[in-house]
């Protein structure tokens, strides 16, 4: 069975990264979608809400799984004995900055994990999370960024003032 890692923040889930998760669940046998606990940033979405919304916008998609972790990603791709790592490109200095973390994991791990690279959909390519938690915090319409699910939990976030 191949499988791959799709990590990532997802602070919050973007049609940009549903469009990767779509299209990466037809190229392998299972795609494991997993959150980063990152330790040393701050997230509008804890992560237990964000693999909820994981979970809820992707529940069509048979073989993905959600799931999430903290540390060296290596170390979780070694402990799912997965050697595969999903990354999605927007422009190039998505690149510059992934490609220092793919030669990093593959030192890392002793050349036993790999990362390929996806490039996200024309129609996505300017989305970003942290775009959208700054149209959303200034009260702009970001239903083309993200599903309406995902859209309604960011609106309780910052609420209009009455």
């Amino acid at each position: 069975m191949k499988s791959a890692i799709y990590p990532g923040s997802f602070d919050p889930v973007t049609y940009g990264h549903l469009d990767i998760i779509k299209r990466a669940s037809e190229m392998f046998d299972e795609i494991i979608v997993s959150v980063l606990d990152n330790k040393n940033k701050t997230p509008l979405f804890s992560v237990d809400e964000r693999v909820k919304m994981l979970e809820e916008t992707t529940k069509d998609l048979t073989n993905v799984k959600i799931d999430s972790f903290s540390g060296l990603l290596v170390d979780y791709a070694h402990s799912i004995n997965v050697p595969i790592i999903l990354r999605g490109l927007r422009a190039i200095t998505d690149f510059e900055y992934e490609l220092q973390n793919a030669q990093n994991n593959r030192i890392l791990s002793e050349g036993s994990v790999d990362t390929l690279f996806m490039t996200t959909s024309l129609e996505y390519a300017y989305l970003s999370s942290s775009g959208v938690k700054e149209i959303a915090a200034f009260h702009g319409n970001i239903s083309k960024c993200v599903p309406p699910l995902v859209e309604a939990a960011i609106r309780q976030k910052f609420p209009k003032e009455s």
